[in-house]
């Protein structure tokens, strides 16, 4: 019975928005205005303002037979971003925001718990070393990030839903850094066809991490807390992270002004990208047994393809491949020492203004026998392109007892989850 209610909202939902005519005919997306205070006369100098809020609606965990169907709001992300351009030669950037703000985590006059507390997502300045794009240095809280393209996602114009769950492209997030962010410094640029970030980052206090730095697979002797442990020689180890991302574009080139990666172009753009990218961590592990530092090393490379098929229509292709080294048998909060496989695949039918999307994701990993699968199906409806969007989604995580927990078998319940989001920017 729930598996019927999930495709029979999904199919009512395609059938909505292919039904659904511009609300505004005269108002179409390139006549969209950003919020842009303008400095100077030719306009090279400014400050420009992003707003935006993705509100969802969920039902509990519907691979759970023993309990009822419920519904379920959240604020996914609430947040205000302001960067300014006021010299060629440096930009500075400040974010707020909140998430995942639910009936559970609110607190009765909003100041007396951590639920509906705005927080610092990003604060860095940057300066242009060279006189083309060639090296920018940055630094402060930052979301320069290594290893793939969706480690760089920009949560504006998500292809899919959401960035793919389990994080395994947001792998360190809260594990090393705060929600995703790192504090460090950084270097970016672009010579031609190619470009590439390197970032130098300090990690989080493994006491703050979620999971204070455990072996969530229960079959490790390896701890994520070398940065808070001396070494035989009492000295402090394991307090730096280096992570990057290189990357050539076959065809278009996109904008590295700001790390935030596009999720696709609904056909704008014409981009086939083929990155390799990596996040070291030396001594970042601990095993309290033998008293030693190991050290983390992932590797990954993806492509990505977003162009204009037909007539008003588009694809959106990605696929990467990570090798997660943590050590022996250790697992992470979102990945463990191993290999995980993602791809998705979206087409946009710009008549309808909807794109229809399906995502997998494979993990192995040392620390279970069985592979860790992920699959998202859904559907974009939008309205005013991804400045007003309207996304249902089905979610699915198999195996995993991470995301789902365990029965009284101890075997993994999963996930499985319908899922509506209602997204602005401005």
């Amino acid at each position: 019975m729930k598996k019927l209610v999930l495709w029979v909202a999904f199919a009512l939902l395609v059938i909505t928005v292919k039904a659904q005519k511009d609300p505004d005919s005269t108002y179409p997306v390139s006549k969209y205005e950003p919020l842009t205070l303008k400095i100077s006369d030719d306009g090279s100098k400014y400050i420009r303002f992003i707003l935006w809020h993705q509100q969802w609606l969920q039902t509990n965990n519907l691979a759970n037979e023993n309990t009822n169907l419920q519904l379920n709001s959240m604020v996914r992300r609430s947040r205000l971003l302001a960067f300014a351009q006021v010299s060629p030669r440096f930009l500075v950037l400040t974010h707020f925001g909140l998430n995942n703000l639910t009936a559970d985590n609110l607190s009765s006059l909003g100041n007396n718990g951590d639920g509906a507390q705005i927080f610092l997502h990003g604060a860095w300045t940057e300066f242009k070393l060279s006189n083309n794009n060639t090296i920018f240095l940055g630094g402060g809280l930052h979301y320069w990030k290594g290893l793939t393209r969706l480690s760089n996602q920009s949560t504006l114009n998500f292809m899919t839903m959401d960035n793919p769950r389990p994080f395994v492209h947001w792998h360190s997030l809260g594990i090393t850094d705060q929600f995703a962010r790192h504090i460090g410094f950084y270097v970016k640029g672009q010579v031609g066809k190619f470009d590439y970030r390197l970032a130098f980052n300090n990690p989080l206090n493994p006491a703050n991490a979620l999971g204070a730095g455990v072996d969530f697979g229960g079959q490790s002797d390896l701890t994520y807390t070398g940065s808070a442990t001396s070494d035989a020689n009492g000295d402090e180890v394991g307090n730096a992270v280096i992570e990057g991302y290189f990357r050539y574009q076959v065809f278009d080139t996109e904008s590295t002004k700001l790390p935030y990666q596009v999720g696709t172009y609904m056909g704008a753009k014409k981009v086939l990208g083929i990155g390799l990218g990596f996040f070291a961590h030396p001594n970042g592990m601990y095993n309290a047994t033998t008293a030693e530092h190991t050290g983390i090393f992932h590797a990954a490379a993806d492509v990505f393809l977003d162009m204009p098929v037909g007539d008003g229509n588009g694809i959106n292709a990605y696929a990467s491949f990570i090798n997660f080294n943590y050590g022996d048998n250790y697992m992470s909060r979102w990945a463990g020492t191993g290999t995980n496989l993602y791809s998705h695949f979206g087409y946009y039918l710009g008549s309808a203004k909807i794109m229809p999307y399906v995502a997998y994701q494979t993990g192995s990993y040392d620390a279970f026998d069985d592979s860790l699968n992920a699959f998202d199906l859904g559907v974009n409806y939008y309205v005013l392109g991804h400045n007003a969007k309207v996304t249902l989604e089905y979610h699915a995580v198999m195996n995993n007892p991470l995301e789902g927990g365990v029965d009284a078998n101890g075997d993994p319940i999963g996930v499985q989850q319908l899922r509506l989001q209602l997204h602005i920017f401005l």
